[in-house]
Protein backbone atom coordinates (compact mmCIF):
# COMPACT_ATOMS: atom_id res chain seq x y z
CA UNK A 1 0.00 0.00 0.00
CA UNK A 2 0.88 3.58 -1.06
CA UNK A 3 1.60 6.33 1.66
CA UNK A 4 0.78 9.69 0.79
CA UNK A 5 -0.08 13.33 1.73
CA UNK A 6 -2.91 15.44 0.67
CA UNK A 7 -2.89 19.51 1.97
CA UNK A 8 -6.48 20.70 1.46
CA UNK A 9 -9.32 21.92 3.66
CA UNK A 10 -10.99 18.93 5.62
CA UNK A 11 -14.76 18.67 6.77
CA UNK A 12 -14.64 17.57 9.73
CA UNK A 13 -17.99 15.80 10.83
CA UNK A 14 -16.87 14.77 14.27
CA UNK A 15 -15.93 18.82 15.22
CA UNK A 16 -18.51 20.12 13.04
CA UNK A 17 -15.72 22.45 11.43
CA UNK A 18 -14.03 22.66 7.93
CA UNK A 19 -10.34 23.76 8.40
CA UNK A 20 -7.02 23.66 6.53
CA UNK A 21 -4.88 20.03 7.36
CA UNK A 22 -2.70 17.99 6.09
CA UNK A 23 -3.62 14.43 6.21
CA UNK A 24 -1.04 11.62 5.88
CA UNK A 25 -1.92 8.19 5.06
CA UNK A 26 0.24 5.00 5.33
CA UNK A 27 -0.60 1.66 4.95
CA UNK A 28 -4.30 2.15 3.94
CA UNK A 29 -4.75 4.25 7.12
CA UNK A 30 -5.28 7.70 8.33
CA UNK A 31 -1.70 8.23 9.80
CA UNK A 32 -2.12 12.14 11.09
CA UNK A 33 -4.05 14.93 10.92
CA UNK A 34 -2.46 18.28 11.15
CA UNK A 35 -4.23 21.45 10.83
CA UNK A 36 -2.00 23.70 8.62
CA UNK A 37 -2.78 27.43 7.17
CA UNK A 38 -4.41 28.17 4.28
CA UNK A 39 -1.33 29.49 2.70
CA UNK A 40 -0.14 25.69 2.70
CA UNK A 41 -2.74 24.47 1.33
CA UNK A 42 -1.49 22.34 -2.28
CA UNK A 43 -5.03 21.92 -3.90
CA UNK A 44 -8.38 23.55 -4.48
CA UNK A 45 -10.68 20.15 -3.19
CA UNK A 46 -12.07 19.51 -0.07
CA UNK A 47 -11.49 15.91 1.86
CA UNK A 48 -14.78 14.77 2.81
CA UNK A 49 -15.26 11.37 4.51
CA UNK A 50 -16.41 8.31 1.49
CA UNK A 51 -19.92 8.10 1.03
CA UNK A 52 -22.40 4.70 2.26
CA UNK A 53 -25.33 3.74 0.94
CA UNK A 54 -27.33 2.38 4.32
CA UNK A 55 -29.77 -0.61 2.31
CA UNK A 56 -29.84 -1.50 -0.72
CA UNK A 57 -30.57 -4.78 -2.72
CA UNK A 58 -26.86 -4.63 -5.62
CA UNK A 59 -28.93 -6.79 -7.58
CA UNK A 60 -31.19 -4.80 -8.47
CA UNK A 61 -28.63 -2.64 -10.10
CA UNK A 62 -28.61 -5.65 -12.36
CA UNK A 63 -25.02 -5.96 -11.91
CA UNK A 64 -22.63 -8.15 -9.90
CA UNK A 65 -21.09 -6.29 -6.95
CA UNK A 66 -17.59 -5.84 -8.90
CA UNK A 67 -19.45 -3.95 -11.60
CA UNK A 68 -21.78 -2.23 -9.25
CA UNK A 69 -18.68 -1.25 -7.70
CA UNK A 70 -16.97 0.88 -10.44
CA UNK A 71 -19.89 3.00 -10.99
CA UNK A 72 -20.62 3.46 -7.38
CA UNK A 73 -16.74 4.66 -6.59
CA UNK A 74 -16.97 7.18 -9.35
CA UNK A 75 -19.60 9.22 -7.18
CA UNK A 76 -18.08 8.91 -3.95
CA UNK A 77 -19.58 5.40 -2.71
CA UNK A 78 -17.39 3.64 -0.39
CA UNK A 79 -19.46 1.17 0.92
CA UNK A 80 -23.10 -0.01 1.36
CA UNK A 81 -25.06 -2.15 3.74
CA UNK A 82 -26.62 -4.56 0.96
CA UNK A 83 -29.63 -6.94 1.37
CA UNK A 84 -28.90 -9.91 -0.97
CA UNK A 85 -32.32 -11.25 -0.32
CA UNK A 86 -33.05 -11.30 -4.02
CA UNK A 87 -30.58 -13.85 -5.25
CA UNK A 88 -31.61 -15.24 -1.68
CA UNK A 89 -34.97 -15.94 -3.05
CA UNK A 90 -33.59 -17.65 -5.94
CA UNK A 91 -30.85 -19.66 -4.73
CA UNK A 92 -30.81 -19.52 -0.79
CA UNK A 93 -27.25 -19.64 0.63
CA UNK A 94 -25.40 -20.54 -2.84
CA UNK A 95 -26.71 -16.79 -3.90
CA UNK A 96 -25.78 -14.70 -0.47
CA UNK A 97 -22.36 -16.05 -0.59
CA UNK A 98 -21.77 -15.27 -4.53
CA UNK A 99 -22.56 -12.00 -3.49
CA UNK A 100 -20.00 -12.01 -0.94
CA UNK A 101 -17.41 -13.56 -2.78
CA UNK A 102 -17.56 -11.75 -5.96
CA UNK A 103 -17.76 -8.50 -3.88
CA UNK A 104 -14.87 -9.26 -1.89
CA UNK A 105 -12.76 -9.05 -5.31
CA UNK A 106 -12.70 -5.28 -5.79
CA UNK A 107 -12.08 -2.77 -3.33
CA UNK A 108 -15.29 -1.24 -2.50
CA UNK A 109 -16.46 -2.26 1.05
CA UNK A 110 -20.13 -4.45 0.44
CA UNK A 111 -21.42 -5.07 3.62
CA UNK A 112 -24.06 -7.52 3.40
CA UNK A 113 -26.88 -9.13 5.86
CA UNK A 114 -28.80 -12.39 6.26
CA UNK A 115 -31.85 -12.03 4.54
CA UNK A 116 -34.53 -12.44 6.97
CA UNK A 117 -37.71 -13.00 4.58
CA UNK A 118 -36.62 -16.58 2.09
CA UNK A 119 -39.19 -16.84 1.19
CA UNK A 120 -40.55 -13.46 1.75
CA UNK A 121 -44.39 -14.54 2.22
CA UNK A 122 -46.20 -18.32 1.80
CA UNK A 123 -47.97 -16.92 -0.97
CA UNK A 124 -45.92 -17.64 -3.72
CA UNK A 125 -43.43 -19.49 -5.01
CA UNK A 126 -39.68 -18.80 -4.43
CA UNK A 127 -36.58 -20.73 -5.50
CA UNK A 128 -35.49 -21.40 -1.94
CA UNK A 129 -36.15 -21.50 1.62
CA UNK A 130 -33.77 -19.46 5.02
CA UNK A 131 -34.08 -20.79 8.26
CA UNK A 132 -32.87 -20.12 11.72
CA UNK A 133 -30.29 -22.80 10.90
CA UNK A 134 -29.22 -21.15 7.84
CA UNK A 135 -29.29 -17.37 9.97
CA UNK A 136 -27.24 -18.68 12.59
CA UNK A 137 -24.64 -19.74 10.18
CA UNK A 138 -24.61 -16.39 8.61
CA UNK A 139 -24.46 -14.11 11.73
CA UNK A 140 -20.93 -15.75 12.88
CA UNK A 141 -19.79 -14.81 9.17
CA UNK A 142 -17.28 -11.46 9.82
CA UNK A 143 -19.40 -10.62 6.66
CA UNK A 144 -22.20 -10.29 7.39
CA UNK A 145 -23.10 -7.62 9.50
CA UNK A 146 -26.99 -7.67 10.39
CA UNK A 147 -30.37 -9.33 9.99
CA UNK A 148 -31.63 -7.72 7.16
CA UNK A 149 -35.24 -6.08 6.72
CA UNK A 150 -37.78 -8.19 8.36
CA UNK A 151 -40.56 -7.71 5.79
CA UNK A 152 -43.04 -9.87 7.61
CA UNK A 153 -44.45 -7.16 9.83
CA UNK A 154 -47.31 -9.04 10.37
CA UNK A 155 -45.12 -11.96 12.26
CA UNK A 156 -43.25 -9.38 14.51
CA UNK A 157 -46.51 -7.90 15.49
CA UNK A 158 -48.42 -11.52 16.43
CA UNK A 159 -44.92 -13.06 17.61
CA UNK A 160 -44.86 -15.51 14.88
CA UNK A 161 -42.26 -17.71 16.59
CA UNK A 162 -39.91 -18.46 13.27
CA UNK A 163 -39.83 -14.76 12.61
CA UNK A 164 -38.95 -13.76 16.87
CA UNK A 165 -36.28 -16.40 16.59
CA UNK A 166 -34.44 -14.99 13.51
CA UNK A 167 -34.45 -11.62 15.29
CA UNK A 168 -33.52 -13.09 18.77
CA UNK A 169 -30.71 -15.06 16.68
CA UNK A 170 -29.59 -11.35 15.32
CA UNK A 171 -29.38 -10.25 18.46
CA UNK A 172 -27.66 -12.96 20.58
CA UNK A 173 -24.75 -12.07 17.81
CA UNK A 174 -24.95 -8.59 18.81
CA UNK A 175 -25.89 -7.32 15.45
CA UNK A 176 -28.78 -4.98 14.54
CA UNK A 177 -31.82 -5.78 12.77
CA UNK A 178 -33.15 -3.81 9.88
CA UNK A 179 -37.06 -3.11 9.38
CA UNK A 180 -39.14 -2.95 6.32
CA UNK A 181 -42.46 -1.61 8.13
CA UNK A 182 -44.88 0.11 4.96
CA UNK A 183 -47.49 2.71 6.77
CA UNK A 184 -46.74 1.34 10.54
CA UNK A 185 -47.08 4.23 13.09
CA UNK A 186 -48.80 4.66 16.47
CA UNK A 187 -49.10 1.91 18.39
CA UNK A 188 -47.87 -0.46 15.76
CA UNK A 189 -44.51 1.30 15.02
CA UNK A 190 -44.37 1.20 18.56
CA UNK A 191 -44.83 -2.56 18.84
CA UNK A 192 -42.78 -3.68 15.77
CA UNK A 193 -39.79 -1.46 17.48
CA UNK A 194 -39.99 -3.19 20.55
CA UNK A 195 -39.31 -6.68 19.31
CA UNK A 196 -35.99 -5.60 18.61
CA UNK A 197 -36.09 -3.51 15.20
CA UNK A 198 -33.61 -0.78 14.78
CA UNK A 199 -34.17 0.59 10.94
CA UNK A 200 -36.89 1.43 8.41
CA UNK A 201 -36.39 2.73 5.29
CA UNK A 202 -40.29 2.30 3.84
CA UNK A 203 -41.60 5.79 5.31
CA UNK A 204 -43.59 7.71 2.29
CA UNK A 205 -44.26 10.50 4.34
CA UNK A 206 -43.20 12.43 7.40
CA UNK A 207 -46.24 11.66 10.62
CA UNK A 208 -45.26 7.74 9.83
CA UNK A 209 -41.31 8.66 10.04
CA UNK A 210 -42.13 11.06 13.14
CA UNK A 211 -44.06 8.11 14.76
CA UNK A 212 -41.29 5.38 14.26
CA UNK A 213 -38.42 8.43 15.11
CA UNK A 214 -40.60 8.54 18.88
CA UNK A 215 -39.62 5.34 20.11
CA UNK A 216 -36.06 5.13 18.22
CA UNK A 217 -36.13 3.62 15.07
CA UNK A 218 -33.72 5.05 12.60
CA UNK A 219 -35.04 6.41 9.61
CA UNK A 220 -33.06 5.90 6.19
CA UNK A 221 -34.46 8.16 3.34
CA UNK A 222 -34.65 6.05 0.46
CA UNK A 223 -34.54 6.96 -3.31
CA UNK A 224 -34.41 4.83 -5.89
CA UNK A 225 -35.58 3.78 -9.18
CA UNK A 226 -38.96 2.91 -8.05
CA UNK A 227 -39.78 4.34 -4.36
CA UNK A 228 -38.79 8.17 -4.00
CA UNK A 229 -39.25 9.65 -0.31
CA UNK A 230 -36.40 12.36 -0.53
CA UNK A 231 -39.06 15.17 -0.57
CA UNK A 232 -41.68 13.55 1.94
CA UNK A 233 -38.62 12.93 4.57
CA UNK A 234 -35.94 15.28 4.12
CA UNK A 235 -36.85 18.23 5.92
CA UNK A 236 -37.09 15.81 9.13
CA UNK A 237 -33.25 15.99 8.83
CA UNK A 238 -33.55 19.51 9.70
CA UNK A 239 -34.22 18.49 13.56
CA UNK A 240 -33.37 14.26 13.64
CA UNK A 241 -30.58 13.74 11.62
CA UNK A 242 -28.45 11.83 13.96
CA UNK A 243 -31.19 9.67 13.83
CA UNK A 244 -31.24 9.29 9.75
CA UNK A 245 -29.14 7.76 7.07
CA UNK A 246 -29.53 8.00 3.32
CA UNK A 247 -30.33 4.81 1.08
CA UNK A 248 -31.57 3.80 -2.50
CA UNK A 249 -33.04 0.59 -2.24
CA UNK A 250 -33.11 -0.47 -5.69
CA UNK A 251 -31.19 1.20 -8.26
CA UNK A 252 -31.00 0.71 -11.69
CA UNK A 253 -28.14 0.95 -14.01
CA UNK A 254 -28.76 3.76 -15.90
CA UNK A 255 -29.72 6.19 -13.02
CA UNK A 256 -26.73 4.39 -11.28
CA UNK A 257 -24.42 5.64 -13.83
CA UNK A 258 -25.91 9.40 -12.94
CA UNK A 259 -25.54 9.33 -9.71
CA UNK A 260 -26.04 7.82 -5.72
CA UNK A 261 -25.89 9.40 -2.30
CA UNK A 262 -24.06 12.28 -3.65
CA UNK A 263 -27.42 12.81 -5.16
CA UNK A 264 -28.78 13.09 -2.19
CA UNK A 265 -26.59 15.45 -0.34
CA UNK A 266 -26.56 17.95 -3.16
CA UNK A 267 -30.24 18.00 -2.71
CA UNK A 268 -30.10 18.51 0.83
CA UNK A 269 -28.27 21.04 0.48
CA UNK A 270 -30.74 22.88 -1.87
CA UNK A 271 -33.16 22.18 0.71
CA UNK A 272 -30.54 24.43 3.42
CA UNK A 273 -29.75 21.05 5.31
CA UNK A 274 -26.38 21.17 7.39
CA UNK A 275 -23.46 20.02 5.58
CA UNK A 276 -22.50 18.68 8.62
CA UNK A 277 -25.66 16.51 8.87
CA UNK A 278 -26.16 15.53 5.83
CA UNK A 279 -22.52 13.55 5.66
CA UNK A 280 -23.28 11.88 9.09
CA UNK A 281 -26.45 10.69 7.24
CA UNK A 282 -24.29 9.45 4.76
CA UNK A 283 -21.40 7.89 6.64
CA UNK A 284 -21.12 8.07 10.61
CA UNK A 285 -24.87 7.57 11.19
CA UNK A 286 -24.43 4.33 9.43
CA UNK A 287 -21.13 3.07 10.45
CA UNK A 288 -21.59 3.60 13.57
CA UNK A 289 -24.76 1.70 13.75
CA UNK A 290 -23.58 -1.26 11.47
CA UNK A 291 -20.03 -1.55 12.84
CA UNK A 292 -18.58 -0.96 9.38
CA UNK A 293 -14.93 -1.24 9.03
CA UNK A 294 -15.17 2.40 6.98
CA UNK A 295 -13.23 4.71 7.85
CA UNK A 296 -14.62 8.33 8.76
CA UNK A 297 -11.23 10.90 8.89
CA UNK A 298 -9.86 10.02 12.33
CA UNK A 299 -6.33 9.25 12.71
CA UNK A 300 -5.94 5.19 13.00
CA UNK A 301 -9.37 4.93 10.73
CA UNK A 302 -9.19 2.89 6.96
CA UNK A 303 -8.35 5.85 4.49
CA UNK A 304 -11.84 6.27 2.84
CA UNK A 305 -12.71 9.69 1.87
CA UNK A 306 -13.11 11.52 -1.20
CA UNK A 307 -12.64 14.61 -2.79
CA UNK A 308 -15.06 16.99 -3.73
CA UNK A 309 -14.89 20.57 -5.36
CA UNK A 310 -16.27 22.47 -2.63
CA UNK A 311 -19.03 22.23 -0.16
CA UNK A 312 -21.41 24.14 -1.93
CA UNK A 313 -21.49 22.32 -5.03
CA UNK A 314 -20.41 18.77 -4.03
CA UNK A 315 -18.92 17.46 -7.08
CA UNK A 316 -17.45 14.11 -6.56
CA UNK A 317 -13.08 14.65 -7.63
CA UNK A 318 -11.56 11.43 -6.37
CA UNK A 319 -12.12 8.39 -4.46
CA UNK A 320 -9.97 6.58 -2.14
CA UNK A 321 -10.87 3.48 -0.75
CA UNK A 322 -8.42 2.26 2.11
CA UNK A 323 -5.70 4.60 0.76
CA UNK A 324 -5.86 3.79 -2.75
CA UNK A 325 -7.57 6.33 -5.69
CA UNK A 326 -10.51 4.29 -7.13
CA UNK A 327 -12.00 6.99 -9.35
CA UNK A 328 -10.88 10.17 -10.63
CA UNK A 329 -12.76 13.25 -12.54
CA UNK A 330 -16.06 10.20 -13.10
CA UNK A 331 -13.39 7.62 -14.42
CA UNK A 332 -13.02 4.06 -12.29
CA UNK A 333 -10.20 2.72 -11.63
CA UNK A 334 -11.22 -0.74 -10.41
CA UNK A 335 -10.93 -3.56 -13.16
CA UNK A 336 -12.66 -6.85 -12.84
CA UNK A 337 -12.92 -10.21 -13.91
CA UNK A 338 -16.06 -11.58 -15.56
CA UNK A 339 -17.97 -13.24 -12.75
CA UNK A 340 -18.90 -16.93 -13.05
CA UNK A 341 -22.94 -17.89 -13.85
CA UNK A 342 -25.16 -19.47 -11.72
CA UNK A 343 -28.78 -19.63 -12.36
CA UNK A 344 -32.30 -21.30 -11.47
CA UNK A 345 -34.60 -21.35 -14.53
CA UNK A 346 -36.45 -24.14 -14.96
CA UNK A 347 -39.78 -23.41 -16.59
CA UNK A 348 -40.57 -24.30 -20.64
CA UNK A 349 -42.17 -21.99 -23.15
CA UNK A 350 -45.81 -21.10 -22.41
CA UNK A 351 -48.28 -21.23 -25.14
CA UNK A 352 -51.09 -18.33 -26.20
CA UNK A 353 -53.51 -20.03 -25.06
CA UNK A 354 -52.41 -20.12 -21.46
CA UNK A 355 -52.69 -16.05 -21.00
CA UNK A 356 -56.43 -16.81 -21.59
CA UNK A 357 -58.94 -15.87 -19.08
CA UNK A 358 -62.56 -17.01 -19.18
CA UNK A 359 -64.97 -13.81 -18.06
CA UNK A 360 -66.97 -15.00 -14.81
CA UNK A 361 -68.19 -11.31 -14.52
CA UNK A 362 -68.79 -8.26 -16.20
CA UNK A 363 -66.44 -6.42 -13.63
CA UNK A 364 -62.71 -7.22 -12.17
CA UNK A 365 -60.59 -5.77 -10.02
CA UNK A 366 -57.79 -4.03 -11.21
CA UNK A 367 -54.23 -3.10 -9.69
CA UNK A 368 -53.61 0.32 -9.76
CA UNK A 369 -49.70 0.88 -10.03
CA UNK A 370 -48.58 4.61 -9.10
CA UNK A 371 -45.28 5.82 -10.68
CA UNK A 372 -42.39 6.25 -8.39
CA UNK A 373 -44.09 4.52 -5.34
CA UNK A 374 -43.65 0.45 -4.67
CA UNK A 375 -47.96 1.11 -3.20
CA UNK A 376 -50.10 -0.29 -5.89
CA UNK A 377 -54.40 0.76 -5.87
CA UNK A 378 -57.03 -1.09 -5.97
CA UNK A 379 -59.93 -0.41 -8.15
CA UNK A 380 -63.42 -2.56 -9.65
CA UNK A 381 -63.84 -1.74 -13.31
CA UNK A 382 -66.25 -2.95 -16.25
CA UNK A 383 -64.40 -5.82 -17.78
CA UNK A 384 -63.68 -5.88 -21.57
CA UNK A 385 -65.08 -9.20 -23.01
CA UNK A 386 -64.30 -10.43 -26.15
CA UNK A 387 -65.70 -14.51 -27.27
CA UNK A 388 -66.20 -14.98 -23.51
CA UNK A 389 -62.58 -13.86 -22.37
CA UNK A 390 -61.45 -11.18 -20.58
CA UNK A 391 -58.95 -8.76 -22.44
CA UNK A 392 -57.24 -5.66 -22.25
CA UNK A 393 -58.50 -2.62 -22.97
CA UNK A 394 -55.95 0.03 -24.56
CA UNK A 395 -58.47 2.52 -24.51
CA UNK A 396 -58.91 2.79 -20.95
CA UNK A 397 -55.22 1.65 -19.77
CA UNK A 398 -56.41 -1.95 -18.45
CA UNK A 399 -53.85 -3.91 -19.39
CA UNK A 400 -53.74 -7.92 -19.03
CA UNK A 401 -50.33 -8.87 -16.67
CA UNK A 402 -49.36 -12.25 -16.13
CA UNK A 403 -46.66 -14.39 -13.14
CA UNK A 404 -45.57 -17.09 -14.39
CA UNK A 405 -43.77 -19.06 -12.50
CA UNK A 406 -39.83 -19.72 -12.98
CA UNK A 407 -38.92 -22.59 -11.07
CA UNK A 408 -40.97 -25.17 -12.51
CA UNK A 409 -43.90 -25.67 -15.32
CA UNK A 410 -47.20 -24.20 -13.94
CA UNK A 411 -50.56 -22.34 -15.10
CA UNK A 412 -50.24 -18.22 -15.88
CA UNK A 413 -51.29 -16.37 -13.07
CA UNK A 414 -53.14 -13.24 -14.54
CA UNK A 415 -54.67 -10.19 -13.58
CA UNK A 416 -54.91 -7.04 -14.87
CA UNK A 417 -53.06 -3.47 -14.39
CA UNK A 418 -53.95 0.08 -15.05
CA UNK A 419 -51.41 3.30 -15.59
CA UNK A 420 -48.56 1.26 -17.88
CA UNK A 421 -49.99 2.81 -20.69
CA UNK A 422 -49.26 0.36 -23.37
CA UNK A 423 -50.97 0.75 -26.88
CA UNK A 424 -49.34 -1.72 -28.03
CA UNK A 425 -46.43 -4.96 -27.48
CA UNK A 426 -45.57 -6.43 -23.93
CA UNK A 427 -42.97 -5.82 -21.66
CA UNK A 428 -41.67 -8.78 -19.24
CA UNK A 429 -38.78 -8.87 -17.02
CA UNK A 430 -37.35 -11.61 -14.47
CA UNK A 431 -36.11 -9.02 -11.70
CA UNK A 432 -40.09 -9.56 -10.01
CA UNK A 433 -39.88 -8.82 -6.32
CA UNK A 434 -39.77 -10.82 -4.31
CA UNK A 435 -39.61 -14.50 -5.49
CA UNK A 436 -38.12 -13.30 -9.03
CA UNK A 437 -40.50 -15.07 -11.14
CA UNK A 438 -41.27 -14.10 -14.83
CA UNK A 439 -43.56 -11.01 -14.87
CA UNK A 440 -44.87 -9.27 -18.05
CA UNK A 441 -47.83 -6.94 -19.04
CA UNK A 442 -49.09 -6.26 -22.61
CA UNK A 443 -51.98 -5.13 -24.66
CA UNK A 444 -52.91 -9.04 -25.88
CA UNK A 445 -52.22 -12.74 -25.63
CA UNK A 446 -49.83 -13.25 -28.40
CA UNK A 447 -47.60 -10.33 -27.28
CA UNK A 448 -47.74 -11.32 -23.32
CA UNK A 449 -46.59 -14.61 -24.10
CA UNK A 450 -43.93 -13.57 -26.40
CA UNK A 451 -42.31 -11.28 -23.96
CA UNK A 452 -42.65 -14.21 -21.48
CA UNK A 453 -40.75 -16.71 -23.74
CA UNK A 454 -38.05 -14.42 -24.41
CA UNK A 455 -37.14 -14.01 -20.84
CA UNK A 456 -37.58 -17.83 -20.33
CA UNK A 457 -35.01 -18.78 -23.74
CA UNK A 458 -32.62 -15.58 -21.85
CA UNK A 459 -32.54 -17.55 -18.65
CA UNK A 460 -33.50 -14.57 -16.91
CA UNK A 461 -33.49 -10.73 -18.13
CA UNK A 462 -35.88 -8.03 -19.59
CA UNK A 463 -37.57 -8.04 -22.96
CA UNK A 464 -39.47 -5.63 -24.91
CA UNK A 465 -42.17 -6.81 -27.44
CA UNK A 466 -43.07 -4.74 -30.76
CA UNK A 467 -45.04 -6.88 -32.70
CA UNK A 468 -42.67 -9.09 -34.57
CA UNK A 469 -39.52 -6.94 -32.94
CA UNK A 470 -37.89 -8.40 -29.83
CA UNK A 471 -35.63 -6.31 -28.13
CA UNK A 472 -34.09 -7.99 -24.70
CA UNK A 473 -31.39 -8.34 -22.01
CA UNK A 474 -29.91 -10.82 -20.72
CA UNK A 475 -29.70 -11.45 -16.89
CA UNK A 476 -27.94 -15.15 -16.89
CA UNK A 477 -26.83 -14.52 -13.41
CA UNK A 478 -29.47 -15.95 -11.29
CA UNK A 479 -32.18 -14.20 -13.76
CA UNK A 480 -31.04 -10.86 -11.69
CA UNK A 481 -27.64 -10.03 -12.75
CA UNK A 482 -25.69 -9.69 -15.70
CA UNK A 483 -21.47 -10.51 -15.47
CA UNK A 484 -21.09 -7.88 -18.38
CA UNK A 485 -19.54 -4.68 -18.13
CA UNK A 486 -21.43 -2.47 -16.11
CA UNK A 487 -21.26 0.22 -19.11
CA UNK A 488 -22.50 -1.51 -21.73
CA UNK A 489 -25.74 -2.40 -19.56
CA UNK A 490 -26.67 0.99 -18.78
CA UNK A 491 -26.23 1.95 -22.20
CA UNK A 492 -28.37 -0.86 -23.37
CA UNK A 493 -30.73 -0.20 -20.51
CA UNK A 494 -31.34 3.09 -21.46
CA UNK A 495 -32.40 1.74 -25.08
CA UNK A 496 -34.78 -0.61 -24.14
CA UNK A 497 -36.50 2.40 -22.10
CA UNK A 498 -36.49 4.01 -24.84
CA UNK A 499 -38.27 1.00 -26.66
CA UNK A 500 -40.90 0.90 -23.94
CA UNK A 501 -41.47 4.45 -24.45
CA UNK A 502 -42.48 3.97 -28.21
CA UNK A 503 -45.39 1.30 -27.21
CA UNK A 504 -47.10 4.23 -25.03
CA UNK A 505 -45.26 3.95 -21.62
CA UNK A 506 -45.14 7.23 -19.46
CA UNK A 507 -43.94 5.44 -16.93
CA UNK A 508 -40.43 6.80 -15.69
CA UNK A 509 -39.24 3.74 -15.59
CA UNK A 510 -41.40 0.87 -16.16
CA UNK A 511 -39.14 -2.11 -16.06
CA UNK A 512 -38.30 -0.74 -12.09
CA UNK A 513 -42.20 -0.22 -11.52
CA UNK A 514 -43.26 -3.58 -13.49
CA UNK A 515 -40.60 -5.57 -10.65
CA UNK A 516 -43.04 -4.65 -7.85
CA UNK A 517 -46.02 -5.69 -9.20
CA UNK A 518 -45.25 -9.19 -7.49
CA UNK A 519 -44.37 -7.47 -4.05
CA UNK A 520 -47.11 -8.60 -1.92
CA UNK A 521 -46.05 -7.66 1.41
CA UNK A 522 -46.54 -4.02 -0.02
CA UNK A 523 -50.01 -2.89 -0.52
CA UNK A 524 -52.83 -2.62 -1.56
CA UNK A 525 -53.35 -5.31 -4.59
CA UNK A 526 -50.36 -7.37 -6.03
CA UNK A 527 -50.18 -10.63 -8.22
CA UNK A 528 -48.25 -13.70 -7.19
CA UNK A 529 -47.35 -16.60 -9.39
CA UNK A 530 -50.31 -18.19 -7.44
CA UNK A 531 -52.91 -15.39 -7.75
CA UNK A 532 -54.25 -11.66 -7.14
CA UNK A 533 -53.37 -10.95 -3.29
CA UNK A 534 -54.60 -8.22 -1.00
CA UNK A 535 -51.62 -6.58 0.43
CA UNK A 536 -53.89 -5.23 3.44
CA UNK A 537 -55.75 -8.01 4.27
CA UNK A 538 -52.64 -10.71 3.62
CA UNK A 539 -54.90 -12.99 1.71
CA UNK A 540 -55.53 -13.83 -2.14
CA UNK A 541 -58.68 -12.13 -3.34
CA UNK A 542 -61.21 -12.89 -6.37
CA UNK A 543 -60.21 -11.17 -9.54
CA UNK A 544 -63.77 -10.94 -10.91
CA UNK A 545 -66.39 -9.13 -8.69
Amino acid sequence: MSSFTIKAHLIDIHQRKTYPAQLEVADGKIAKITPITADEVTTPYYIAPGLVDAHIHIESSMLVPSEFAKIAVTHGTVATVSDPHEIANVLGMEGVRYMIDNGNTVPLKFNFGAPSCVPATSFETAGAELGPDDIRTLMAMDEVKYLAEMMNWPGVLFKDPMVMEKIAIAHEAGKPVDGHAPGLKGEQAAQYAAAGISTDHECVAADEALDKLKVGMKIQIREGSAAKNFEALIELAKEHAHQMMFCSDDKHPHELKEGHINQLIQRGLAKGVDLYDLLNMASANIVNHYKLNVGLLQEGDPADFILIDSPEQFNIQRTYIDGELVAENGQSHITADTAPIINHFDTSHKAVTDFEVDAASEHLKVVVAEDGSLLTGSETVECLIKDGKAVSNTEKDILKYTVVNRYKNATPAIAFIKNFGLKKGAIATSVAHDSHNILAVGVDDEQLCKAVNTVIDNKGGIAVVDGDQVYSIPLPVAGLMTNQPAERIAEEYNELLAKAAVLGSTLHDPFMSLSFMALLVIPALKLSDKGLFDGEKFEFTPLFV
